[in-house]
């Protein structure tokens, strides 16, 4: 079995098994459940999640600039 990578970066715990016979009804009110969940976390946490999102992207240097930009 090919374990996924997560966003989380989480690779321990409980492994969320789907199961196979699910009909495409099934799969997609599951999707749409998690679709909104995530828009009311979104809603509810939108400042905190954007300013966690921009610390863990941006990446700051302090570098000397000598040369000019082109």
């Amino acid at each position: 079995m090919t374990r996924h990578h997560q966003p989380s970066g989480l690779n321990r715990g409980l492994e969320l098994l789907i199961d196979s016979h699910w009909s495409p009804e099934q799969a997609m009110a599951v999707v749409e459940l998690l679709d909104d969940l995530r828009d009311r976390i979104w809603a509810h946490y939108e400042f905190t999640l954007m300013t966690q999102f921009r610390e863990d992207r941006v990446t700051r240097h302090d570098l000397e600039i000598t040369d000019p930009p082109f």
